[in-house]
């Protein structure tokens, strides 16, 4: 399991609305008809790991106050322009989902794509729960999905191939069952001018149980926990079937 070369995050940063642009309806199908009874009554939102803006936008468009926070520079950048470009209200803060703060408690808090699953350690679960729970209004929902461990053991080991103009990325992984971690090996051809050059990065998730999703959310005060199985709103991936990634919504 060779190390990156590079800064984890940053090609995939760079490209990630370019190749993985495609999963953005489903994402939205789901927020729309999980949140349906939340969005109503909330005026401001979070999203959390927000990558390039597109989940904070799209809150945005409901009316909303939103703030988009994310560890990655490349990543805020990208939020950053494409608030401005659409000309909506998004305050973009980078730091780490284990210790954020925001300006004032919000409505809700999302954190999409399994981007829970990027925590480093087992043991930090417990400070991102914690720090959503502060960042929300009493009454606030938590919203997120995370990959499964069957999800692990099954997607992660196949070989992706993404290629779009002048980039082509080639990704293949599995699953430490030990470590109860996954990782991808992503190998980038970018052009440059008549050329190509390659890099690497290496990605890990962790896999969380649902009784440890559950123990994290107890222990920072959320309650009503539900959970839904993602293959409903994810019908066009072939991907995503049933068992490979769970909805959570927890009420503070």
């Amino acid at each position: 399991m060779p190390r990156s070369t590079v800064r984890p995050y940053k090609l995939l940063a760079a490209h990630y609305d370019e190749l993985f642009g495609f999963a953005r309806s489903w994402g939205e199908f789901a927020r729309t008809n999980l949140l349906a009874n939340v969005f109503p009554k909330i005026d401001s939102a979070c999203d959390l790991a927000c990558g390039t803006g597109t989940a904070a936008l799209e809150l945005a468009r409901r009316g909303l106050k939103v703030y988009a926070v994310d560890l990655s520079p490349t990543m805020c950048r990208l939020a950053r322009k494409k608030a401005r470009a659409a000309g909506l209200p998004v305050q973009v803060i980078q730091a780490d989902m284990r210790n954020f703060r925001l300006p004032r408690p919000v409505g809700l808090v999302t954190c999409e794509f399994d981007a829970l699953n990027h925590i480093p350690r087992k043991k930090d679960l417990g400070s991102v729960t914690k720090a959503a729970a502060r960042a929300l209004q009493p009454g606030g929902h938590f919203y997120f999905d995370v990959n499964t461990r069957l999800a692990f053991e099954k997607i992660w080991p196949l070989t992706w191939w993404l290629e779009k103009p002048g980039v082509v990325l080639v990704m293949r992984g599995g699953y430490d069952e030990s470590s109860g971690k996954a990782f991808a090996n992503a190998e980038w051809f970018i052009r440059e001018g008549s050329l190509w050059r390659r890099h690497h990065e290496y990605v890990e998730q962790v896999c969380w149980t649902a009784r440890e999703i559950r123990e994290a959310l107890h222990a920072a005060s959320f309650r009503s926990i539900r959970k839904w199985d993602a293959a409903p709103f994810f019908k066009d991936d072939p991907f995503v079937r049933r068992g490979y990634r769970t909805f959570y919504l927890a009420r503070k």
